[in-house]
């Protein structure tokens, strides 16, 4: 197969507003290193680990929620420590979700692997690096807003399913952030908590919490209970709603908050609270008895165990789970898909088409 020299893209140029994300149609094609595979890229999806890193919700300076500058950033504020792992050097591709075909490859990957449809596993640590360091695929290595990337082969999973690359790439980051908070608080035929439901890793929880026979009460608006009991969740409570005191084995948390406080209360004896993410605010107040006198376990979930993206596909090609995915997007049209997603109206996941 021929290879372009260049392609499109959309560039994200340092951290700040949507008017950050620069359209480029003479980026040059990658190509694979030792041990590398070259993608075309279907499809992608949007992610709110793509709007933080974007305007550098992740620094320390920042003590409000997801939505408070997601369009206008905060203004070089955020620069020193802006991303996952402290500072991001620009430009950088972003999209953390990639479903597309192995076109390439570089040395040391057997050329058999050439025609392959592939996910990409969003999260993983560096090649023979610190394994408590962190590579989030669109953020510290470029990622699939861009009609190629390369990738280490390993993170490169071979996809055998009917799905469309749009439904496929709705699956990689939510599902699999989702998936490890799961496994990481041992979640069985328990009673689940999870909030911030009707999002991307919300939607993915009450599934794969489903699959292992749990109980999910899922907190959303009332516009979206109904999608959501169809995709298993056994009872609702709104945003506002009380919670019921010591209800729950496990709360999966991805809203953070000032009611945050009661969601510790919602746990029984020896319950877990797991979480990955913060959309109503990060700083949280902690009343330490909570804790100690209900013998609470509290769990951060970002990095995964390798296992936990290869279960993944696993779910996927036994048609286990499914794809939430409520509207699509050009590429070249980003920058719409973004401010479509902070309108918080969407159900699951906004899929991004590559191909023009």
């Amino acid at each position: 197969m021929t290879l372009p020299d260049t392609m499109k893209a959309m560039v994200l140029t340092g951290h700040g507003g949507l008017d950050r994300l620069d359209w480029r149609e003479d980026m040059p094609v990658p190509h694979p290193a030792a041990g590398e595979v070259l993608i075309r890229v279907g499809a992608s999806a949007v992610n709110n680990t793509d709007v933080n890193t974007r305007t550098g919700w992740y620094s320390k300076a920042v003590r409000g929620d997801t939505n408070s500058a997601a369009a206008t950033g905060y203004d070089g504020a955020s620069d020193a420590d802006g991303a996952w792992s402290g500072a991001l050097s620009f430009p950088r591709i972003q999209g953390a979700d990639c479903c597309g075909e192995i076109v390439a490859v570089g040395e040391g990957v057997a050329s058999a692997r050439i025609g392959e449809r592939v996910l990409v596993r969003p999260m993983h640590r560096p090649a023979g690096g610190d394994e408590d360091a962190l590579v989030t695929f669109g953020s510290e290595l470029d990622g699939g807003f861009a009609e190629f990337t390369t990738i280490a082969s390993e993170h490169a999973l071979r996809i055998d399913s009917p799905l469309s690359d749009v439904e496929l790439a709705s699956f990689p980051c939510a599902f699999s952030t989702a998936e490890g908070m799961i496994q990481r608080a041992r979640l069985g035929a328990e009673r689940v908590l999870i909030t911030g439901a009707s999002g991307g890793v919300g939607s993915a929880a009450v599934q794969l919490a489903k699959r292992r026979g749990t109980h999910v009460t899922a907190v959303t608006s009332p516009a979206k209970a109904d999608d959501l009991k169809a995709l298993g969740a056994d009872a609702i409570l709104h945003r506002d709603d009380a919670l019921p005191e010591g209800a729950f084995d496990v709360v999966l948390d991805l809203v953070g908050g000032p009611r945050w406080p009661f969601l510790l209360e919602a746990l029984a004896v020896r319950g877990r609270y797991v979480t990955s993410g913060a959309i109503a605010g990060p700083i949280v107040e902690l009343d330490l008895r909570t804790l100690y006198l209900k013998d609470l376990t509290l769990i951060g979930s970002t990095r995964q165990d390798p296992r936990i993206f290869t279960d993944l596909v696993d779910y996927i090609e036994r048609a286990e789970i499914r794809p939430v995915l409520t509207e699509t997007y050009k590429l070249r049209d980003l920058r719409a898909a973004q401010e479509a997603f902070l309108s918080k109206s969407h159900m699951g996941k906004i899929g991004i088409e590559i191909a023009n």
